[in-house]
């Protein structure tokens, strides 16, 4: 099955390059509202499923032990840019839990935002495991460990009691089975699982309304929610599509991106999510799409209509500052 064009991208009056994909939007019950393309695919959802893997942070408690609030939540959910306030998060939450730097197994990188790298470079050597985007994650994932009892020694792979733990709710959120078969490494080095883009959808859906889920993990679940719509910038930062989403409607909208071109969204007060997957990995498209998606269940003449209308168009300048051209959702997403 051949994706549908779901974005464009002009040249003036022409369409330069186009970017074909798949989008679905699902209640809490796993009706489908919408949908395009192949939703059936395996994908790996990638960071996009961040706050799935930090269920057990809340579920067992450690959130509460360490005193976390909704920044530490957030980060814990996080694709952060590596700023100065996300770094420092990362390592208070560590030091919460009598850790610090040296416990992280993610490796370090420079922010993948260029103000920001041109900051770190000017103020330190090089990256530490704080500055990955994944930092935040992983200390929840120490933390969690600690808390437990648990050595978090080795806690990126596939048989750690961490792992396990994630491997099961995940499962039991998206309805697929996971195992070797449809696992990869990830680029913080943890597990990732391909799982089809309707499970993916249904598993925020039902993090979203509650809908057969336990009263912890409910709880636990619209917690995780309810601190990343409050901290917007603690789960990716400064001009991060991801927080720009939450700004527009916040307490509205909860939004997290995934590397190659995967995208989830949820509206909770709607007991609507959405999960879309650029076939060729491009974050661009990916951001216009889920933009489209999102407008789709908002007055197209309200503010947040209006402004998800915007953020599905991006527009184009060259080094002089000319408009050259846009990004564009196709048709078929407003439609």
């Amino acid at each position: 099955m051949a994706n549908p064009v779901t974005v464009e991208v002009t040249r003036g009056a022409r369409v330069e390059s186009r970017h074909r994909g798949a989008v679905i939007a699902v209640d809490g019950d796993g009706k489908v509202v919408f949908s395009l393309g192949d939703v059936e695919a395996a994908t790996f959802p990638r960071s996009a499923c961040k706050a799935m893997q930090a269920l057990p942070l809340v579920e067992s408690g450690a959130a509460d032990a360490y005193g976390f609030g909704d920044r530490e939540l957030a980060l814990a959910c996080s694709s952060h840019n590596g700023e100065d306030e996300h770094v420092a998060v990362a390592a208070s939450m560590l030091a919460r839990a009598g850790r610090d730097v040296e416990a992280l197994e993610c490796g370090g990188h420079w922010s993948s935002s260029q103000k920001v790298l041109i900051h770190q470079a000017r103020t330190m050597e090089s990256p530490t495991a704080l500055h990955n985007n994944c930092s935040g994650k992983h200390s929840g994932f120490v933390c969690t460990c600690v808390h437990q009892g648990v050595d978090p020694k080795g806690y990126i792979g596939y048989d750690h009691p961490l792992q396990r733990e994630i491997r099961a709710t995940m499962e039991s959120l998206t309805g697929a089975v996971l195992g070797h078969d449809n696992c990869g490494t990830d680029g913080c080095s943890i597990p990732t699982y391909a799982v089809p883009l309707r499970g993916l959808a249904h598993g925020f859906a039902r993090m979203a309304t509650g809908n057969g889920l336990e009263p912890l993990r409910a709880k636990a679940s619209r917690r995780l929610f309810d601190a990343c719509m409050a901290e917007p910038f603690y789960v990716a930062g400064t001009g991060r599509f991801c927080t720009k989403l939450m700004q527009l409607a916040p307490g509205r909208i909860f939004a997290k991106t995934g590397a190659e071109g995967v995208f989830c969204a949820a509206i909770p007060d709607q007991g609507i999510s959405i999960a879309v997957k650029c076939d060729d990995g491009h974050a661009r498209a990916a951001e216009s799409m889920v933009a489209a998606a999102l407008a789709r269940f908002f007055d197209k003449d309200s503010a947040i209509g209006a402004g998800l209308a915007d953020l599905a168009t991006s527009s184009m300048h060259n080094w002089n500052g000319i408009h050259v051209g846009d990004i564009r959702a196709a048709a078929v997403l407003s439609d």
